[in-house]
């Protein structure tokens, strides 16, 4: 009987293909009819293989969650951008292919996530999220996310709102 290990480590260049092919599919899972169809795209497409490869290469703090030998999803994380907030951390992105959510895969890549940062010397986290994007908020949500702050984001001609969620330390 074969086992599949679940493991989450630091992303190399390497990783630079799948960690876009995950962004290319999970952000079109996510956002698509939420975001303008023009500017997802725009997005997706600047945030290619090369795109990937030259932030690794650079050091950009990027998780990957791989299962077996499958790259199965990614976190971008590092120091909070929105200074007003009382979190010095901050998980820029997570993202799973659409056929490892559901399962777990997210809570573990989080939790690494968290680690990750406390290790770095960032005390609390805090997440964003678009305020339409219901899986996302349930998401934070059901990892104990307190809602700490709205702002908006403009994309193309539509400004949508997005919630910022904070664990403390």
């Amino acid at each position: 009987m074969s086992t599949l290990l679940i493991e989450t480590r630091r992303a190399r260049p390497a990783d630079a293909v799948d960690v876009a092919d995950i962004h290319d599919t999970a952000w079109r899972a996510a956002y698509r009819g939420l975001i303008p169809g023009a500017e997802l795209e725009k997005m997706i497409q600047r945030r290619g293989p090369g795109w990937w490869e030259t932030a690794l290469k650079r050091g950009s703090r990027v998780l990957v969650l791989t299962f077996g030998d499958s790259v199965a999803g990614y976190a971008n994380l590092g120091r909070n951008r929105a200074r007003g907030l009382p979190y010095e951390g901050e998980i820029y992105e997570l993202y799973l292919r659409p056929e490892y959510q559901g399962l777990g895969f997210g809570r573990r890549l989080f939790a690494d996530s968290r680690k990750e940062l406390t290790n770095a010397g960032f005390e609390g986290v805090a997440v964003w999220a678009l305020a339409a994007n219901e899986q996302a908020l349930g998401f934070y949500r059901a990892l104990g996310g307190m809602g700490v702050a709205r702002s908006s984001e403009t994309f193309g001609g539509s400004t949508l709102e997005k919630l910022a969620f904070g664990w403390s330390a």
